[in-house]
């Protein structure tokens, strides 16, 4: 009975196919209970992401990978018709296929979204690039289809050749668009400013409040929008002050004339000794600078060790109070723009 033939196959080559069936079935069950279960409650107990990773691509990918697998090598044990095994072999190539490209697609999306987690304000960076996956996942999936075709036989040639015409095509008609897509991608990868930081671009001065795949946004410090393209601001020189660890001040103050040497040489250290008592102020240097026009220039140099624009103008203020107070007790006058006419009798 073991010899009689059903469908091209005797009934012993049936029951040993569908014993490899059924024990493969066993096995991969035996493995998602006891095994990834395992390993899932191992994942769940750690602050890493990539393990949780793997268990999630390992349930959703691999266990289905391995259903198949058992299914494919139970039937190939078996002689089947030309047309059949044509058939489970274009569906097979079509399967491996696409579990393949979804799972280089969540590889490179976690792998993406792992680097801009660690970046300031990653969860907004995380976010913005969501949009540059669904491209890229459009050219990995075409990509996919091509080696698919290739593989059941098609010439893509053509199919590359015309790819390659109408991608020109659009790369043509679409350059600006492209080249503020990859000024995108500068911006996120290079990072020259990022959300949150106030930059100075050429005569625009702002706070950065969004980055998008083609166009920036800046909050004016007058209280409009501005709305610049990636590419004009990678191309320009950009001043960012959030990245500023500590603000150098350099001032200059005016001096009468008719002020006393004396006192023009106290004036050195009567600006050390206020600048010096200022708390968060570092001093540097004051200095005689030069002989104006219409007063004697002293010249200070400090340093605030902030990049708080709100810290150094506080600090500013309470200089120049103190300055100005020290001066009109020891009677330095400030001076300030006039002109002295002589006339000969």
């Amino acid at each position: 009975m073991l010899q009689d033939q059903f469908w091209g196959n005797s009934v012993q080559s049936w029951m040993i196919a569908a014993l490899i069936f059924c024990t493969g079935i066993l096995l991969v069950r035996l493995f998602r209970k006891v095994l990834l279960r395992r390993l899932q409650r191992l994942a769940a107990g750690t602050e890493q992401a990539a393990d949780d990773f793997i268990v999630y691509e390992m349930q959703r990918s691999v266990v289905p990978l391995l259903y198949y697998g058992i299914f494919f090598l139970s039937l190939h044990y078996l002689q089947l018709h030309p047309k059949a095994a044509r058939v489970i072999d274009v569906a097979s190539l079509l399967y491996l296929t696409f579990v393949c490209v979804r799972l280089f697609t969540d590889l490179l999306r976690f792998l993406l979204e792992r680097y801009l987690s660690k970046q300031e304000r990653g969860e907004e960076k995380r976010k913005q690039v969501r949009g540059v996956m669904i491209i890229v996942s459009v050219v990995i999936w075409i990509m996919g289809i091509v080696f698919l075709l290739d593989n059941w036989g098609f010439d893509v040639t053509s199919i590359i050749t015309g790819l390659g015409i109408g991608g020109i095509a659009i790369a043509l008609a679409t350059q600006h668009i492209l080249g503020d897509l990859f000024s995108y991608f500068v911006i996120l990868f290079d990072r020259p400013f990022e959300v949150g930081d106030f930059i100075i671009v050429q005569d625009k001065i702002g706070t950065v409040e969004y980055i998008g795949i083609k166009t920036t946004r800046v909050r004016a410090i007058t209280g409009e929008q501005l709305i610049c393209s990636n590419t004009d601001l990678t191309n320009s020189r950009i001043h960012n002050y959030k990245r500023m660890e500590r603000r150098r001040i350099a001032f200059r103050i005016g001096i009468k004339y008719d002020t006393p040497a004396e006192k023009l040489r106290r004036v050195g250290s009567m600006m050390k000794d206020i600048v010096s008592r200022v708390e968060g102020i570092v001093f540097d240097r004051a200095h005689l600078a030069s002989f104006g026009d219409f007063s004697i220039v002293y010249e200070c140099v400090f340093f605030v060790g902030s990049s708080d624009y709100m810290a150094y103008m506080n600090a500013q203020e309470e200089i120049n109070l103190r300055l100005y107070e020290r001066f009109e007790k020891e009677g330095i006058g400030l001076a300030h723009l006039r002109q002295s006419m002589f006339i000969n009798k």
